[in-house]
């Protein structure tokens, strides 16, 4: 897979044992340090590898997981939770620390430097999105022991708990969103280099706010401490965030030659041979969104799933594969709205940020609220999808009629959610968050072929990745308990109930 330029990979805390092509960069013969480029050169790469290497990593090992995406053959790793899912043999952990998180370093560092807080504020707010995906796979992870963009390599860091990792993120966030109140002396698009935001410091503010609603509502299940679950925090964090489809966070593609100017999930993209095709459960969701005694097709289905070559739509059951049947007769994964060379990667929407206040008011009983907010959100995602007019018209007169104020349920808002964030990882705290309930999930249920040594119980469900080899070998004694009996098994800290 070719890197995107000013990688730094010098401070890692992965071992030499990985493969000679895992450290294949598209760089300069003179890697780029904090004192080499300002930090004006140094944005773009920061902002691409959180989303081409950090959050497609970290997309591409859960989606069978998430269940968007299937594969053609039987018992696939992360469709089963076997074989390389019990080794540590996937990359959310190498590609977060050696390319995704010293960029972001060395971008607070040069803010520091060249007097310009913007820089630095884009700098957090990019570690605290980045370390967010990682905790929410691993639990425990590594953090001021990691590269800061000043002191040396640490092989052998010390872990700091969720709790303590997501108090990190939060003031990360918080000294982010003061940093681009001040005084900056370069702009933050001098080089054009700010491909999210095109140097609109409001726009970050907004998405940092989005962030931290999001962690917030992670702690659904906490009710004691510092952070403890607060729905009207979450609540202001969303209604200070994205407010509109033109500020959502996302990576572009052109879908030109290179490989990494295309989606990766698109036919030519490095990820594409993890989609193969759409998953049995997302199919028939969009057939029956609303879970209505007659089925009512969503408009978007077509927009995001393709026909399958023999016509119709119908996605291959998790674990299954294509089990002798025809390619031919499956919708396959590459060429909708999401899987496309030009598809946008999303790293948060304006609808995400709706649901997450829906959800907040529907916890706190404010039912009218909470479907506005719903609705709100459907409408931004109808929209950002590009459904005409006459469809979203429809579609929300439907939900009206079927839903309405007196009947949300949480069941409506997390389907429309999950809908709305194809391909995010997200999607997997949520599905643990609601303990992969099938009456919030219509229609879920566990993969065929799921590996029973470790999952054996109809009602167990994979909670948390393994740490990968490399870290175990160099860093054990630092390391938590990495038995896949018991990392795979484990809740981590904000899905256990106080």
């Amino acid at each position: 897979m070719k890197k995107l330029k000013y990688i730094i990979f010098a401070f890692t805390l992965v071992l030499a044992s990985c493969s000679d092509d895992y450290f294949d960069v598209n760089s300069s013969e003179t890697a780029p340090t904090t004192t080499s480029l300002a930090p004006q050169l140094r944005i773009k790469g920061a902002i691409e590898n959180t989303t081409g290497t950090a959050q497609y990593r970290g997309t591409r090992e859960v989606l069978g997981i998430m269940q968007y995406g299937s594969q053609n053959v039987a018992n696939y790793y992360s469709e089963t939770w076997s074989s390389f899912m019990t080794t540590g043999s996937y990359f959310l952990w190498q590609n977060s620390y050696v390319y995704a998180l010293p960029n972001t370093a060395d971008l607070i560092v040069l803010g520091e430097t060249y007097d310009a807080p913007n820089y630095s504020a884009v700098g957090k707010i990019l570690r605290a999105y980045i370390f967010g995906m990682t905790t929410d796979q691993y639990g425990a992870i590594v953090m001021g022991d990691t590269y800061d963009g000043i002191s040396s390599m640490n092989i052998t860091p010390g872990f700091v708990s969720q709790e303590e990792a997501y108090t990190a993120i939060f003031t990360l966030l918080d000294e982010a969103i003061a940093e681009l109140g001040q005084e900056s002396s370069i702009g933050l698009n001098e080089e054009e280099g700010d491909v999210l935001y095109g140097g609109d410091q409001d726009k970050w503010i907004r998405f940092a706010y989005s962030i931290k609603a999001r962690y917030l509502n992670h702690l659904s299940k906490k009710s004691s401490g510092d952070l403890a679950y607060d729905a009207d925090a979450i609540i202001a964090a969303c209604q200070a965030g994205i407010n509109s489809n033109e500020l959502n966070a996302q990576q572009n593609f052109g879908g030109g030659t290179p490989e990494n100017d295309n989606q990766p999930f698109s036919a030519n993209g490095y990820g594409s041979s993890r989609m193969d095709y759409f998953s049995d459960f997302f199919v028939n969701l969009l057939k029956n969104p609303l879970n209505l005694s007659s089925e009512i097709e969503d408009p978007r289905l077509p927009i995001i799933v393709p026909e399958a070559t023999n016509g119709g739509y119908k996605g291959v059951i998790i674990g299954n594969g294509l089990n002798d049947e025809s390619g031919d007769d499956f919708s396959p994964g590459n060429g909708g709205f999401y899987t496309s060379a030009t598809s946008p990667t999303y790293m948060i929407t304006f609808s995400e940020v709706k649901f997450i206040e829906a959800e907040a008011r529907f916890r706190k009983n404010d039912l009218v609220g909470a479907y506005t907010a719903f609705k709100e959100g459907v409408l931004a995602d109808l929209q950002k999808l590009n459904v005409p007019q006459d469809q979203i018209t429809s579609y929300m007169n439907l939900i009206d009629t079927e839903i309405g104020a007196d009947n949300i349920a949480l069941s409506h808002i997390m389907i429309q959610k999950y809908i709305a964030n194809m391909l995010n990882p997200e999607t997997w705290v949520d599905m643990r968050r609601m303990d992969y309930s099938d009456t919030i999930y219509h229609g879920l249920k566990r993969p065929v072929n799921v590996n029973l040594s470790i999952f054996p119980n109809d009602d167990d469900w994979i909670q948390a990745m393994m740490y990968e080899y490399n870290e175990e070998d160099r860093n054990y004694v630092n390391m938590p308990n990495n038995d896949p009996l018991i990392r795979l098994t484990t809740p981590l800290w904000w899905n256990t109930e106080e």
